[in-house]
C-alpha cells in the first residue's frame, strides 16, 4: 500500500484510540498512540492474512501476537479496519460482557485475536511456539511479536530469547516499541535497560534498528527483516516510538500510559488528527 494512504490510515486508528478510551474513561492511549504507525503498516502492508477466513491454527497465514496487551486499543481498531469485526464494535471497548476488552480476551472468540495478554512477558513465549509449530508443518508463515520496552524488564522475555537463538528460531520477527516510559516514569529511572541493540545481539539475534512514526522506514525495515527469515536466526526489531504520538499534550511523559482524556481533552486530540474513514 501506498505510504500516503497508509498514513490516512494511522490517523484514522488514532482517532479511534481517543474516542475509546474517552467513552469509558479508562484505556491505555499513550503506547497506543505511538505504536499507530507501526500496527497500521504491518497489518495494511507487511502480514499475509485473511480476515474472512480467520481461524485459531492460522495455516499458512502470517500471525500476530501483542505481548504488551494493554495497548489493545490500538490493535482493535487496526482489527476493525481490516475487517475482523464491525468497525462499529469499537463503541463496545471496555463495556461489560463485550468482546473488547481492556486486554485481549480469547473468551468470546474475536476475530484476530489467538491469545490472551497482558499479563507481560508471556508473548514471546508464545509467539516462538507458534513459530515452532509453523516448522513442525512446514508451513512458510511468519509469526510477528510487538513487545513494550518496560516488559523487558520480565525475566521471561530473556529466557524466551536464549531459547529461540539456541534453536534457530529463525521465522520470528519480534518488535520492541521503546519509548523510554512507563506507568512509573522513565525507563532509565526505573530500570535502566542499557543498549538493547547489544543486548540481543549477544543472545543471538539478527537486530534492526527503526524510527517507528517514518512510515517509509518501518516499510523498509519489515521488507528487510522478511529477508533475514529462514537463515538461522530470530530477528527483532529496535523502534523508537514516542508515548502519545500524534496529540501535543499526551507527548513527551508518562502520564497518558493510562489516563483517559476528559471530553474536552478529547476534543483537542480530535482537532489534531485528520478523519479519514469515517469515526464508528
Amino acid at each position: 500500500m501506498e505510504t500516503q494512504e497508509l498514513i490516512k490510515i494511522a490517523s484514522q486508528v488514532r482517532r479511534d484510540i481517543v474516542r475509546m478510551v474517552a467513552a469509558v474513561s479508562s484505556g491505555h492511549p499513550g503506547g497506543s498512540l505511538g505504536c499507530a504507525d507501526f500496527i497500521t503498516t504491518l497489518y495494511f502492508d507487511t502480514m499475509k492474512h485473511n480476515p474472512s477466513s480467520f481461524d485459531m491454527d492460522g495455516m499458512g497465514d502470517d500471525l500476530f501476537f501483542l505481548s504488551n496487551g494493554h495497548i489493545s486499543p490500538v490493535w482493535y481498531s487496526v482489527l476493525a479496519r481490516n475487517g475482523y469485526f464491525p468497525v462499529a464494535e469499537l463503541a463496545t471497548f471496555r463495556k461489560l460482557s463485550t468482546r473488547l476488552q481492556g486486554h485481549p480476551s480469547t473468551d468470546h472468540n474475536l476475530p484476530g485475536i489467538r491469545m490472551a495478554s497482558g499479563s507481560l512477558g508471556q508473548g514471546l513465549s508464545c509467539g516462538i511456539g507458534a513459530a515452532e509449530t509453523k516448522k513442525l508443518n512446514q508451513d512458510k508463515g511468519i509469526v510477528y511479536t510487538l513487545h513494550g520496552d518496560g516488559e523487558l524488564q520480565e525475566g521471561q522475555i530473556w529466557e524466551a530469547a536464549i531459547y529461540a537463538a539456541a534453536r534457530g528460531i529463525d521465522n520470528l520477527i519480534a518488535t520492541i516499541d521503546c519509548n523510554g516510559r512507563q506507568i512509573d516514569g522513565d525507563l532509565e529511572d526505573v530500570i535502566s535497560l542499557g543498549n538493547l541493540t547489544q543486548k540481543w545481539q549477544a543472545f543471538g539475534w539478527e537486530v534492526l534498528e527503526m524510527d517507528g512514526h517514518n512510515i517509509n522506514e518501518i516499510k523498509k525495515t519489515l521488507a528487510t527483516a522478511k529477508e533475514m527469515v529462514g537463515k538461522g536466526k530470530p530477528i527483532v526489531i529496535i523502534m523508537t516510538t514516542e508515548m502519545g504520538q500524534g496529540v501535543d499534550y499526551m507527548m513527551g511523559t508518562h502520564k497518558w500510559h493510562g489516563s483517559a482524556p476528559n471530553e474536552e481533552q478529547l476534543q483537542m486530540a480530535l482537532e489534531q488528527l485528520d478523519e479519514t474513514l469515517g469515526d464508528y
